[in-house]
């Protein structure tokens, strides 16, 4: 049986992943991680407890073991896909980087993107850093044959937490509350740029294809759905699903991003979010003929709220959110009285 190792493996995108992996029966899985999510690993999976960034006690667990794939589901800069290399250079037959489709070139110079557009972001560190890894493993590709696949999630969500464009610091249930009361929620710019959400279980059946196929060796694919939404769409699929009105209040870009500093939105929303974004997922269903993304996201984001409904433990409250936008709402009508 092949053998596969996740570093990670319990996380929105990750999690998904590993209960698709493990209900194949395909592949001997194997989760490198803390062990803070036993409740997110499958019957059959077997666990390394380890710190990643531990280096040494890693190499000292992985000893004698050889994979057909390794995924780094939690590689966010450069020294990290370094000691990657360091670690599995020789053990592996395939190294899957999860990079981000946030890398792609900001300003978009096309609203359709594919693996071909470049790589540039200005406005997000983020960004930069996933760039920074992609270039050192391509490196290494083509320098000495090391094994890379590089995959380019966009915004990916799952049943615990609701994707949205304009959230706090502890997570987007204040949306909902805010919904649930009443309240207008905030949405970048005027709400009509083009977006795609993607639900974790269709990434994870997008993903499983490119495990262990030689033919990715060297290349970079993205995984998205084909369904196009505007904000404007996304914000009353949420507000649908809590079965309340949806009350829309936009406000730009910009000015979002130079009174939210808190919220990093200079880098996820001008970075990221404030774009228009139509994915080409042509790359992909040449590697994975008949692949396509079945969860609408109405259909999803109705799942999510009915899970996190029924769990109140996800239900965090966010009140210097809220209060945030309250004082960014008011200043705008106060600014509007003006003319």
């Amino acid at each position: 049986m092949k053998k596969a190792l996740f570093i990670g493996g319990t996380g929105t995108i990750s999690a998904a992943i590993t209960r698709t992996v493990a209900a194949s029966g395909e592949w001997e899985l194997y989760l490198l991680n803390r062990g803070k999510r036993q409740e997110a690993v499958p019957e059959g999976v077997r666990q390394i407890i380890a710190d990643i960034h531990d280096e040494a006690a890693v190499a000292a667990a992985i000893e004698g073991l050889q994979f057909d794939c390794v995924c780094d589901f939690i590689g966010f800069v450069r020294s990290d896909v370094e000691r990657d290399w360091r670690l599995f250079q020789g053990r592996t037959r395939q190294y899957i980087y999860i990079s981000s489709a946030s890398a792609y070139q900001k300003p978009a110079a096309h609203y359709m993107v594919d693996e071909g557009t470049p790589l540039a972001n200005p406005y997000w560190q983020y960004s930069r850093d996933k760039i920074a890894c992609e270039e050192f493993l391509m490196e290494k590709f083509r320098s000495e044959g090391f094994p890379v696949t590089i995959i380019r999630p966009s915004h990916t969500y799952d049943e615990r937490k609701l994707p949205t464009g304009v959230h706090g610091n502890v997570g987007s249930w204040q949306i909902a509350r805010r919904l649930l009361a009443g309240k207008p929620v905030i949405v970048q710019g005027d709400g009509s740029s083009l977006w795609t959400m993607t639900h974790n279980s269709d990434f994870a059946r997008g993903f499983v294809v490119l495990m262990g196929n030689p033919h990715t060796l060297g290349n970079a694919f993205q995984i998205t759905s084909d369904e196009t939404l505007t904000w404007n769409q996304i914000y009353e699929s949420i507000a649908h699903a809590l079965g309340v009105e949806c009350r829309l209040y936009h406000v730009a870009s910009d000015w979002l991003a130079a009174v939210g500093p808190q919220y990093d939105l200079e880098g996820g929303m001008l970075g990221d979010k404030a774009v228009s974004v139509v994915f080409n997922n042509a790359k992909l269903k040449r590697a994975a003929p008949g692949f396509t993304a079945t969860v609408r996201f109405d259909e999803g984001v109705r799942r999510t709220v009915e899970h996190i409904l029924a769990h109140p433990e996800l239900q965090a409250e966010d009140p210097e959110f809220d209060a945030w936008c309250d004082r960014v709402i008011a200043a705008q009508e106060a600014a509007k009285k003006q003319f």
